[in-house]
């Protein structure tokens, strides 16, 4: 293992995230919609919402140590209880990182995947029953006809060899994407229940669509059936699986450790990075409502401002795009300073973002690891207090985040 000396400043982050490219530009079609939308796009004035907390009263000084190297553009960290990690690489592998850091070879089992643009295989997470069945949960860009796809979301019994008994229990409908804008985060709210984050697939109208299931956050049983309870049962005209909409593209989620509510970060376009809390039936606004514009430079042509009629408001949101991925909630007791906070992968920004919440309210923002020029993909929080992270680079690395004593 090798130790990198942590010499960055709120200053140079700030200034990296000011001057980065986004990280993943809108290129693809957007599909007409001649049906009506679910909400009128009324625009409310005088409405915003919170955005450019201070930098923290103490800064934090971070000592980051390498634990991995020569990963395929990681996309996703779980722990398993023997102490090894389960990483998934986006052209499509699978590996066990052991705790002194080696890389297995790919694991048998996984599925072809749509390795295209920001496809390829995408999350992973440990079932709940994981103790007793070796079950994890994993999604990835699936192909359809085409040319296009979509994401995909499957169960499979890890062994030491790969993945056994795997089944596809959710898939995307319709597959729109080009190579864009496919989420996907997996999380488990504890009654038996599983989240998962969609991308519009770049086509901007369909996150309105409550019979697209673009732009949404699907919940489902740990089986791929449908809750009875979930807000759009019973209705012909939205697919059940739907919780909440109105989504761009989320690339992080988590519950929050003291509420049990879901909240989830989401790549604006230019600017209107956003941290949302999704409520069943909730509609979130894009394309509609947005704090951000187009790549050109031009407004979203369908967004009539940063709030309209029936839409929620982000909890937060950020005027330059850091392009936000993975995130973590911490409240271990190894460090104290970091308890209460939300931490979130920057790719475009390339940096680790800390928001310090009091309650619901953000109160402080600081940018760290800003001097490695990483792109973070994925931020989870160990077993063993530290913060872990997965940098998205064709040699990418896995590093453990903690504070100098």
């Amino acid at each position: 293992m090798s130790r990198i000396p942590n010499q960055s400043t709120l200053a140079l982050a700030l200034a990296l995230a000011a001057c980065a490219p986004s990280a993943e530009p809108q290129t693809g079609p957007v599909v007409a919609s001649s049906e009506p939308a679910s909400i009128a796009p009324v625009a409310v004035s005088g409405v915003s919402a919170p955005h450019g907390a201070p930098a923290p009263a103490v800064a934090s000084k971070v000592e980051v140590t390498k634990i991995a190297k020569g990963l395929a553009f990681p996309w996703a960290l779980a722990f398993l209880p023997d102490g090894r990690m389960l990483v998934t690489e986006r052209p499509g592998t699978m590996r066990f990182i052991a705790p002194d850091g080696a890389v297995s070879a790919p694991l048998a089992g996984v599925p072809e995947v749509y390795a295209n643009g920001q496809g390829g295989l995408l999350d992973v997470a440990l079932a709940p029953s994981f103790a007793q069945d070796s079950t994890i949960f994993f999604s990835y860009a699936e192909a359809g006809e085409g040319g296009l796809a979509g994401t995909a979301l499957a169960k499979a019994r890890l062994s030491d060899a790969g993945l056994e008994e795997v089944e596809v229990i959710f898939r995307q409908a319709p597959k729109l994407s080009q190579g864009g804008h496919f989420g996907s985060r997996i999380v488990f709210d504890g009654q038996n229940h599983v989240f998962l984050t969609l991308g519009e697939n770049q086509q901007r109208p369909t996150s309105q669509k409550l019979d697209h299931l673009q732009g949404k956050v699907v919940r489902l049983n740990l089986d791929g059936s449908i809750p009875a309870d979930n807000p759009f049962v019973g209705r012909d005209d939205a697919r059940a699986e739907i919780w909440s909409y109105g989504h761009r593209n989320s690339q992080g989620a988590a519950l929050h450790p003291a509420t049990g509510q879901l909240w989830m970060s989401e790549h604006g376009p230019r600017g209107g990075d956003e941290i949302n809390l999704p409520k069943p039936g909730a509609n979130h606004g894009w394309p509609f409502a947005t704090f951000g514009i187009n790549y050109s430079g031009d407004p979203i042509p369908e967004s009539v401002g940063t709030q309209v009629q029936g839409a929620e408001l982000p909890l937060y949101y950020f005027e330059r795009s850091p392009a936000l991925s993975g995130m973590a909630f911490y409240s271990d007791v190894r460090f104290p300073q970091w308890q209460n906070s939300l931490f979130l992968g920057g790719l475009a920004s390339r940096d680790l973002i800390r928001l310090q919440l009091d309650g619901r309210k953000v109160i402080a923002e600081e940018r760290l690891l800003g001097n490695l020029g990483a792109r973070i993909r994925d931020v989870r929080t160990g077993p063993d207090g530290f913060l872990y992270v997965l940098t998205d680079e064709a040699d990418g690395k896995l590093l453990r985040i903690g504070l100098v004593p």
